[in-house]
């Protein structure tokens, strides 16, 4: 098995192990967050691949069509963190869409790689997903909701990339004699 095979099994288990524990809700936007560097060994940042992206994009695609998920992909810091979705998200979930087109130099290979896959693609500035996946410690802790919650997974990387999966549940408030369901 050559190494892209290996990283999208490794991706397809978290994920599968992610949805065990932590179902996502229908029509909900699930974010990611991939250095396609650090899944092949180097620095985040430096060495950028479409292939990889587009390996890579597969299983996720598969999940999200499994959970009737929104796919959501955090660009690099080049472009601020901007989110490439679908057109028709963002005018479900109310956002604006920017102006910038994420590249591999400027965005990052996967959300260079997305942006030429989605059906009709646009970038916001960003999103309050209520679960997401980090490939690379890209920080996607921005884009979701409070309170964030770790799901932990036998997969620890995907390839190199150390990945953290996380969901997130709503604030409890009100104090030692509030109820919570």
């Amino acid at each position: 098995m050559d190494a892209i095979e290996l990283w999208k099994l490794q991706l397809e288990q978290a994920l599968t192990e992610f949805a065990e524990q932590a179902p996502p809700a229908a029509n909900t936007i699930f974010v990611v967050g991939c250095s396609t560097s650090e899944v092949a060994g180097a620095r985040i940042g430096t060495n950028g691949a479409l292939e990889i992206g587009e390996a890579l994009f597969a299983p996720l695609r598969k999940f999200a069509d499994q959970h009737q998920i929104h796919l959501a992909f955090q660009g690099c810091e080049h472009i601020n963190r901007a989110v490439t979705i679908e057109r028709k998200t963002a005018q479900q979930f109310q956002l604006e869409p920017v102006s910038v087109i994420p590249v591999v130099n400027a965005g990052g290979s996967m959300s260079a790689y997305v942006y030429q896959q989605f059906k009709d693609p646009v970038v916001v500035e960003s999103v309050q997903a209520n679960a997401g996946i980090d490939i690379g410690q890209t920080l996607i802790g921005m884009q979701l909701k409070p309170v964030v919650v770790p799901i932990r997974t036998s997969i620890k990387q995907v390839g190199e990339a150390i990945i953290t999966l996380a969901t997130t549940r709503p604030k409890l408030i009100g104090g030692s004699r509030a109820q919570y369901e």
